[in-house]
């Protein structure tokens, strides 16, 4: 094989390449169908927007350690300063001030966040001394680095990126080795404080999705019609599904957002439990593959941004398949490679870059300079 398949692409980890591929392909062919059999708005854009992505990981993959633990501070910067931007000229949309205005794209700084802040922690916590680490240092900096954006999110308002947020940091001081006892603590406050949350800071419309969730059947044309469309399109496909464009939850409009935040019932509707089951698989090898890379890193550094990418993609997929099945409150988090949109599509290939880079200092030791 190694005579017949030259180098350069042999080594490719395609034990995520390809699951990743089967993704985009798959979502390519759920968005054909939610646009009525059209490639276009959805399914070309999906395709051509995961090109120049993935052209973005491999440069991202030939990145250094010492570069990458250079820019990590002020690539957080730039991204919070973002996030003031938003709130001073931000584009708004469905209610909510969460974009700028490129131009050529709406972009969603929030969304830049969620890697910058595995980034960020990473090196703080790959430069503490190991002694260090179970002291307070170890904890009022990173909680400062993870609140002031969570603060700025929260005012757009956006729980679900802001959650994203804390997941990503809490994973990173979790693996760096921060007492567990606090993390009990910090569990057992948030319980606590939880009510006074719920109705003292969270919008009248988060609120309504919260008790959506609990009773969706009380309100089936109301509060309670997202899921309720959502549970119908899952449960008519069956096992195989009812076939390739011929969905009528998403074709007769009945499901809302069936291309972006609810692609996953759109393809069971169609596909059935044997396409949920080739999804579920895809992501399954991912996930395999960035903890494996976290595992076989020998510095610090490496092995925590590898865990922080991977629980960043994580996170975004239980908490979508969750939503749209019901057990979880709706809270707009798209599917990775399969929904439809750039920003989280940046987003997650940033991930898959950061990754595919940590995997190529496990193979080889980094050498100074920006590109090796």
């Amino acid at each position: 094989m190694t005579g017949l398949v030259p180098a350069p692409i042999a080594r490719q980890p395609w034990q995520m390449l390809f699951p990743l591929f089967v993704l985009i392909g798959f979502g390519a062919l759920v968005l054909y169908s939610a646009a009525g059999g059209n490639w276009d708005p959805y399914a070309s854009s999906h395709v051509i927007r995961f090109g120049v992505f993935l052209v973005m990981a491999f440069v991202l993959s030939r990145f250094s350690r010492d570069l990458v633990m250079l820019f990590a501070i002020p690539i957080y910067g730039v991204v919070l300063l973002m996030l003031v931007a938003v709130e001073a000229i931000g584009f708004v949309g469905g209610g909510s001030q969460r974009w700028l205005d490129l131009g050529f794209m709406q972009l969603q700084p929030s969304e830049l966040m969620k890697p910058a802040i595995v980034l960020v922690l990473a090196r703080y916590y790959a430069t503490l001394p190991v002694g260090m680490v179970p002291t307070v240092r170890a904890l009022i900096a990173p909680g400062a680095l993870i609140l002031a954006p969570v603060a700025l999110v929260l005012l757009q308002p956006d729980l679900g990126t802001s959650l994203a947020i804390v997941f990503g940091g809490a994973v990173i001081m979790f693996s760096a080795g921060l007492p567990l006892r606090w993390f009990v603590g910090a569990g057992v406050a948030a319980a606590v404080l939880a009510p006074v949350a719920f109705f003292f800071g969270l919008q009248d419309y988060q609120q309504k999705r919260v008790f959506t969730f609990l009773d969706p059947a009380s309100d089936p044309l109301g509060d309670g019609y997202h899921i309720t469309q959502s549970k119908i399109a899952i449960g008519s496909g069956g096992f195989s599904g009812k076939g390739f464009n011929e969905g009528s939850q998403s074709h007769l409009h009945y499901l809302p957002e069936p291309h972006t935040d609810f692609i996953f019932a759109t393809m069971a509707e169609e596909w059935g439990f044997i396409g949920g089951l080739v999804v579920l698989g895809a992501f399954a090898m991912i996930f395999g593959w960035g903890l494996a890379v976290s595992r076989a890193s020998t510095d610090r550094f490496g092995k925590l941004v590898a865990l922080g990418m991977t629980a960043t993609i994580f996170f975004y997929v239980a908490i979508n398949l969750m939503m749209v099945m019901g057990l979880a409150p709706v809270v707009g988090i798209p599917l990775p490679f399969m929904s439809h949109g750039g920003s989280s599509m940046l987003t997650n290939m940033i991930c898959i870059g950061s990754l595919m880079m940590v995997h190529r200092w496990n193979r080889k030791a980094p050498r100074t300079g920006l590109i090796r």
